[in-house]
């Protein structure tokens, strides 16, 4: 069953009518296509004039929405042969974060992302996309790998922030996202990263210190949730809408200060409404970003990503 966002309930009502026209001529035998089209091509205006209003609070609901295409959908139809590496060689396995070696558009890469997960099960078994220490340090390890054999890195981001929890501070959360932005400054092969949902804190730009760092149209990426921020400001999260207002955190806002790179458009009422045509416009995306970065020297490479993240927010 379809799930709808507070604001897509005309959308809902809408398409409701049409499936109901469509069983009511499958049982009866009425020619209703005239009808169906006039209230088809309604709908295509209802999504263009609401997709295109969307506020900052909106786009951060679509980015959450549950049946957005998540990192697995991406990896299952862009990458070929798919070989998952699991562990971080000092304490253990952390599923909130995939990651492995595989072939994409012709070449050896290797690929990670956050998972949330599609269904109560998957997401309790990702932790809903919040990685834990040994889940940045895998990502850290497969980087360096990736360093050692000159292979491109892929990553895609889509997490609510790395986990909080107290196994995970006892571990060394700050220090294992420290190390995996220090790796991503210091491998010299082609890096690209997506924004494929949302990205949050520095459970995201852990795996995201990349040459070109791609977001998808309504994707959010902050430094924390507007739930969290309106939590500081106003000691309540019932300003999370003022917050994520205020935040700049939509992919328009983050282009224009230079943070992301490139829009990647979504079709036509969100990436959740079409994933196979979202997932298959990443990868183009993908593509070209990276055979523009293979043409440039491993030296060059690096001197540029460490100049392009040190210099954000410096005045003058």
């Amino acid at each position: 069953m379809q799930h709808y966002l507070d604001f897509e309930r005309p959308v809902a009502e809408l398409e409701s009518k049409i499936k109901e026209l469509r069983r009511l001529s499958e049982s009866d035998g009425v020619n209703i296509v005239e009808e169906v089209g006039r209230l088809e091509t309604k709908l295509d205006r209802l999504l263009v004039q609401t997709y295109t209003k969307l506020t900052p609070w909106q786009k951060t609901q679509v980015a959450r929405h549950p049946e957005r295409p998540h990192t697995s959908r991406y990896i299952a139809q862009l990458i070929e042969d798919f070989v998952p590496l699991a562990g971080d060689r000092l304490y253990g396995e952390d599923h909130a974060l995939i990651a492995g070696l595989g072939a994409f558009d012709g070449r050896s890469v290797v690929v990670m992302g956050h998972e949330k997960g599609s269904d109560t099960e998957s997401r309790v078994r990702h932790n809903f996309g919040m990685a834990r220490p040994e889940g940045y340090r895998k990502a850290a390890r497969l980087m360096r790998l990736a360093g050692r054999f000159g292979l491109p890195v892929i990553s895609l981001v889509d997490t609510s922030g790395a986990y909080p929890g107290v196994g995970a501070e006892e571990r060394g959360q700050a220090e294992a996202i420290a190390r995996s932005i220090e790796t991503c400054l210091q491998i010299q092969v082609p890096f690209v990263s997506v924004v494929i949902g949302e990205g949050g804190s520095g459970g995201a730009i852990a795996i995201a210190v990349a040459d070109r760092v791609l977001m998808l149209e309504h994707a959010v990426y902050s430094v924390i949730s507007p739930e969290g921020c309106a939590s500081i400001l106003w000691r309540g999260g019932d300003q999370a809408e003022a917050a994520a207002a205020a935040m700049k955190l939509t992919a328009s806002d983050l282009v224009g200060l230079e943070v992301v790179d490139e829009v990647v458009k979504e079709p036509l009422g969100g990436a959740h409404r079409d994933p196979a045509a979202t997932v298959a416009e990443v990868g183009r995306a993908l593509a070209r970003a990276l055979s523009g970065l293979e043409e440039r020297k491993p030296g060059e490479l690096l001197r540029a990503r460490r100049d392009k993240f040190m210099g954000m927010g410096r005045l003058g």
